[in-house]
């Protein structure tokens, strides 16, 4: 019995890339301009691998552009498919002498002041050959910008509760209280339960630490609406000039003056504590450069900070 199969072309590596592009962006000049290509090339591309394969990716009559139901796994697959080549690439990279390629990290901006800046210069000293970005944005637009592949992984407060995901924990930070000077409660032992209940400053909406504020203080504590900060720079020197206080993370207690730090107090009975991960999505490649953040991060964070595990271990993907 001889069975007849019929036969199609090979596709290629660059129609899955383009079929990928044009799901990401749903517009075909947009789609090239990040394949570096000419729109006719890319549309030409994508039509010839829908004839071989007969059938329909995308449905051009929508605008924007859709995939069909067909079309939608066909680029489930197309996904699948290109990770698995990226894993070939990082095995031979990790059999090299030296970390290269590109890498662009997202970071809250909660952390950014306290991180970015150490981390440049001792990542650059480590791999010097991998070309690094790093961009500032809230949590809820870094979540939409992985998704999107728009960075390579990002540094947050978790957990995140993204099925996507993969968090890798760093480090735990503690949060502090920050009183006026002249705080009539400013001794007092604090606990979540009895922060004071007036002038409490925050920071603006879309902020995660504004949120973990609200977390571990009861949710109907009242806050000064008058102004909602977007630095805690800002919070403190409003705390300074017009009473109250504020919650300040433990990365910022370097950059008080000694009279300010007089006015720092310790929250207990729960300790106030945020974790700082890693966060990748689940087919993330790079499990190299992974471990080389991981050992920067160890190295610019206080060691009493880390997470126990990171200290141990490397990183497996």
């Amino acid at each position: 019995m001889y069975i007849c199969i019929d036969k199609i072309n090979i596709m290629t590596l660059q129609q899955l890339e383009y079929i990928l592009a044009l799901n990401k962006y749903r517009h075909f000049v947009k789609a090239s301009e990040k394949c570096n290509v000419t729109q006719p090339t890319l549309s030409t591309m994508i039509q010839k691998l829908e004839a071989e394969l007969k059938v329909d990716i995308f449905d051009r009559s929508k605008h924007p552009v859709q995939p069909t139901a067909l079309g939608a796994k066909i680029i489930e697959q197309a996904e699948r498919s290109l990770t698995e080549i990226k894993k070939i690439r990082e095995i031979v990279l990790n059999e090299t002498d030296s970390v290269n390629g590109t890498l662009h990290i997202g970071v809250i901006p909660t952390l950014a002041t306290y991180l970015v800046p150490r981390f440049i210069q001792v990542f650059g000293e480590r791999c010097s050959s991998v070309q690094l970005s790093m961009s500032e944005m809230n949590t809820a637009t870094l979540i939409d910008t992985l998704k999107r592949d728009g960075v390579d992984m990002f540094i947050a407060a978790t957990p995140l509760n993204e099925p996507d995901f993969l968090e890798i924990p760093l480090f735990y930070e503690r949060f502090y209280a920050y009183f006026t000077a002249d705080h009539p409660l400013k001794d007092i032992p604090l606990k979540p339960s009895n922060m004071p209940q007036e002038k409490l400053w925050v920071l603006e909406e879309g902020h995660c630490l504004r949120d973990q504020v609200f977390n571990f203080c009861t949710t109907t504590m009242p806050y000064n609406q008058i102004f909602e900060a977007g630095s805690i720079e800002t919070l403190v020197r409003i705390v300074d000039l017009n009473g109250g206080y504020t919650l300040i993370p433990e990365l910022h207690l370097p950059m008080l003056s000694d009279e300010q730090r007089k006015n720092v107090r310790e929250i207990d009975d729960p300790p106030a504590i945020r974790e700082v991960s890693i966060v990748i999505h689940k087919n993330f490649v790079k499990g190299r450069i992974l471990n080389e953040v991981g050992e920067v991060f160890k190295t610019i964070i206080p060691d009493e900070m880390i997470d126990e595990r990171l200290k141990k271990f490397a990183i497996k993907l």
